[in-house]
């Protein structure tokens, strides 16, 4: 089979201006964010973000100007840093389209992709103005009667994931929960896989049930310890707290954000305090 390891400049070429992509992870725990970072080095622009429940990754590519929308159902700091600073200040200024979701609709939007039809039914959402402020639309339950919601499939033209484990066909292992990442992996047209080390695939041969993410569905794979960080990575580290206070502190204004990029983030030699 052939070897898909590649470096993360070069994976993230891969990625255009104006493209879907989907982050995998969940607030922060395992998200993408070296990739995240290159995004922002290399300058990416009007790409819609597709994600459940995103904080630091999608807060920094609103504020870098990398994101002009975001599909997501929640996007914030949970309960130790409070609202998405850059994120917010995108949507008031119009710089940034807030594509408000539950989560459960980009879940069926991935899923209505994977399976081919142009909409998936969701019960439960009627009654609520997100109908309204959203433009989601209605169908007739054809056997029951009643109205669901038809979520419109979401198709990303790329997913971006970090695992714990690849090997150089694009095999992946994800250690605890998965989150969105198998369906994003599934619904995307290409599949970025960064992993905290790659291994032998003779350890996926043996125990084949421990490959969330087949090969044959993964574009290019780059090996990239701390791949997640400052976010938590199950099994591997904790989230970076004193990065994270930093960060959400330098985005309560548009010059100490500017500041603390080109100094954080902009760098390549970016690594964990």
């Amino acid at each position: 089979m052939r070897d898909k390891v590649t470096n993360l400049i070069d994976a993230i070429t891969a990625v255009h201006d104006g493209q879907i992509v989907a982050l995998g992870g969940n607030t922060l725990h395992r998200g993408p964010s070296a990739a995240v970072h290159e995004l922002v080095r290399q300058g990416r622009r009007g790409l819609e973000i597709v994600k459940t429940a995103g904080a630091y990754d999608v807060d920094l590519l609103c504020g870098t100007g990398v994101a002009s929308s975001v599909s997501a159902g929640f996007i914030g700091f949970e309960t130790g840093y409070g609202l998405a600073p850059s994120y917010r200040r995108g949507v008031e200024s119009g710089a940034v389209e807030a594509r408000e979701h539950a989560c459960y609709t980009v879940i069926a939007g991935l899923r209505a992709a994977i399976q081919g039809v142009p909409f998936m039914p969701v019960a439960g959402m009627v009654g609520s103005d997100l109908l309204d402020a959203r433009g989601f639309k209605t169908v007739v339950d054809p056997y029951g009667g009643g109205q669901v919601v038809a979520a419109k499939a979401i198709a990303p033209d790329v997913a971006i994931i970090h695992v714990q484990e690849a090997d150089a066909q694009g095999n992946a292992r994800i250690v605890g929960t998965r989150f969105e990442d198998v369906l994003m992996a599934q619904a995307a047209r290409h599949v970025i896989i960064t992993a905290e080390r790659i291994v032998d695939g003779a350890e996926f041969e043996a125990t084949p049930e421990v490959v969330a993410i087949p090969g044959f569905m993964v574009a290019t794979v780059v090996e990239a310890p701390h791949g997640a960080w400052p976010c938590s990575c199950a099994g591997e580290y904790s989230q970076d707290d004193a990065f994270l206070a930093e960060y959400v502190r330098a985005s309560q204004s548009p010059e100490r954000f500017a500041a603390f990029v080109q100094d954080r983030i902009l760098a390549r030699d970016l690594v964990p305090a």
